[in-house]
Order: structure tokens, then sequence, then C-alpha cells
């Protein structure tokens, strides 16, 4: 891999693992995730005229890859309120592509070589690893749920963006659920106050990183092959579950530790025998 790309994917990995930390972090993770989304709508939307390039094709594809997005994040952030992130994060990441590749299997008749199935033990035993043998299964019960959402919208995504240029297809999948986010919180939370107390340096710089850190991958991808990036991008499964413990105070065991970077090796390995 080139040293510009690799710089990109990492800096995108460091991206999104830093967004996850923000907003697990907030005092009020809904309203500080429901402040991020408005915030990453607007602060791209002037952007989006000039790279837009949407058929007519697409409509069906980012209204259902928006309701996909918008169960995301209410379960993600549910997950980051009930149970740790250092668990939630590996899994929800490292599950995804494994489910992608068994729906490429079952409904799209794809075949698989022994280096899959080798990333796919891999993610398995890291999970396992995640977990412990005691306690962990709330979180890991929200990283599968989100890595379902993830592995739905990724097949949804693959389609609908053959009828749109990506940075338009993302500015636009994410409107109507940062829309129903904010309102949802709001109603939740009896009026805005909650979400003007999350609008902070935070929620701001979550808000830009949700969206900067796709950016990232897409400048990786013109310069490195898809699986190169894939395989570097998940580097963030270690960087989150680090920072989890240095700026979380998180208690991420050895055996937790060790899960996270066999997750994101197993993933690597799926990618490059893909």
């Amino acid at each position: 891999m080139p040293l510009p790309a690799l710089l990109l994917t990492v800096s995108a990995a460091v991206v999104h693992a830093l967004w996850n930390l923000l907003l697990a972090g907030a005092r009020d993770p809904e309203a500080a995730t429901a402040v991020a989304l408005v915030v990453s709508v607007l602060v791209f939307a002037p952007v989006v005229p000039f790279v837009w390039g949407l058929e007519r094709q697409v409509w069906p594809y980012l209204a259902v890859t928006s309701c996909l997005q918008l169960l995301y994040f209410a379960l993600l952030i549910t997950g980051y309120r009930k149970a740790e992130m250092s668990v939630v994060y590996p899994v929800a990441r490292g599950v995804a592509p494994p489910l992608v590749l068994l729906a490429g299997i079952v409904i799209l008749g794809y075949g698989t070589s022994a280096a899959q199935v080798a990333g796919v033990v891999l993610i398995g035993v890291g999970v396992l690893a995640i977990r412990g043998v005691r306690g962990n299964a709330g979180g890991v019960a929200f990283g599968l749920g989100v890595a379902a959402v993830i592995a739905s919208y990724t097949l949804v995504d693959k389609r609908g963006l053959d009828y749109a240029t990506p940075i338009a297809y993302l500015e636009i999948s994410i409107i109507v659920p940062a829309i129903v986010y904010a309102t949802w919180v709001a109603r939740l939370r009896g009026g805005t106050v909650a979400l003007r107390s999350e609008l902070n340096r935070s929620s701001l710089v979550a808000g830009i990183a949700t969206f900067g850190a796709y950016a990232l991958v897409l400048a990786a991808l013109e310069r490195a092959s898809a699986a190169s990036v894939a395989a570097v991008r998940e580097t963030s499964v270690v960087i989150a579950t680090l920072l989890a413990a240095v700026v979380l105070k998180e208690r991420v065991t050895p055996a937790r530790l060790t899960g996270a970077i066999l997750v994101a090796c197993g993933v690597a390995v799926l990618g490059a025998g893909g």
C-alpha cells in the first residue's frame, strides 16, 4: 500500500474510533448523537452540489438505507449506554463482514475461500475472548445487533452506489435519520433543552468525524486497492478498545484486548481472501 493511502486509511480508523468514543462518553449519549447527526448534515451540505450525481433508480436504495442508518444509531448508542464501548464496538465492527459474506454465499451464490474461513474463525474466537467467561453478554448482544444492521446497509449501499456519487449518497441517506432521531430525543427528553445542552465541542467534532471518516476512506480507495484499505481500516477496532480503556476508564482486560486484536486480524484476513 502506498504511504499516502496508508496514512489516509489509518486516519480514517482513528477518526471513526474517535466519534464513537465522543458519543459513548457523552453525558447524554442520545442527545449528543442527535446533535452530531444534524451537524454532519449541515456541515457537508455545501459540498454536495459540487459532487451531485443521483439517478432515478437510487431512491429506493436511499429509502431503505436511511431506515437502516436510523436503526444503526439507535442500537449503537443504546448499546453504549447499557454496556461498554470496548465490548460493543469490536463485536459490531468485526461481525458485520462475516454476515455480508454469509449473505453473499446464501443469497447470491458466491463461493468462499480458505482464507475467508480462517478470517471468520479468528473473528469468532475474538468475540468469545471479548465476551469472557462472565458477563458482557448484553454488550455482545448489542454488538451483534449493530453488526446485522451494518451488514444490511452494506449490501443495500453496494447496489445503491451504482446510481449515485458516494458523498451525495451518504449526505442524502443521513438527512432523514438525523431529523427523526433528533425529534425522538427531543420528545423523549421533554423538549430541546437536552439537545442544547449537548451542543458542545465534542458533539460538533463527532458530527464532522462521522462524515469525515468516510471521506478519508474514499480518498484512500483512490490510491490503493479495496482489500488493503479494508484491512488497515480495521485497526479502528484496536484503537477504539485502547481509547475506551484510557479515556473512558473501562476495564479492558488482556483477554478483551487480545479479542479485539483477533477480530481486527480476522477482518483483515477476510478482506484479503475475498
